[in-house]
């Protein structure tokens, strides 16, 4: 065998060696690395819909009109009546019609996810830059501009828990044989 061929095979040789312990420390697909603790902690803000991980704060109604014109109104439009976003008000009643509105008071069934949803995307432009005060007042005014919350009303966690939505029995088991996530009824 050619000298030449020899350096040329135990290169290659070696550079899969070295591709394959990397690809082994790196996982199945050669990339990335573990996240770390505090990196899983500032992700895991998830709501349940009975209110389970709201976290501390509270805000009230005419903070979050101040909240909702700095930061909301130019895609929700002043009042909530959609633009370039969706639209957050009205539709109650419209859901079982021909031409259903939904929206976060016609169509949402749990208020917490209401809190969850604005703090992890909302402003679109800098998603999980409100506070934990200015979330709680947006979804106050939010719930107010939909009649399920008074004016001078302050939201936390125990009040944003307590709302009950209009749709909040609107949605039901799933009847196809084929999906195996049954609702959960209890325990959840």
């Amino acid at each position: 065998m050619p000298p030449m061929r020899k350096v040329w095979i135990v290169a290659v040789a070696t550079l899969l060696l070295t591709c394959q312990a990397r690809a082994e420390t790196q996982g199945p697909y050669g990339i990335g690395r573990v996240a770390t603790p505090a990196e899983i902690a500032g992700w895991n803000i998830d709501i349940g819909r009975d209110g389970s991980g709201l976290p501390p704060g509270s805000g009230t109604v005419s903070h979050g009109r101040e909240v909702f014109e700095q930061q909301c109104i130019a895609c929700h439009g002043d009042k909530g009546q959609g633009g370039v976003g969706d639209k957050l008000v009205g539709g109650q009643g419209t859901l079982p019609t021909a031409n259903p509105v939904r929206t976060v008071g016609s169509y949402w069934p749990y208020a917490p996810t209401l809190f969850d949803y604005i703090r992890r995307a909302m402003p679109q432009n800098a998603p999980q830059s409100l506070s934990n005060d200015d979330v709680y007042a947006v979804s106050a005014y939010i719930l107010n501009l939909n009649d399920l919350l008074p004016a001078d009303a302050t939201l936390d966690a125990k009040t944003l828990a307590a709302i009950k939505m209009p749709n909040r029995n609107g949605f039901g088991v799933d009847p196809r044989p084929d999906v195996k996530n049954p609702a959960c009824m209890s325990g959840c």
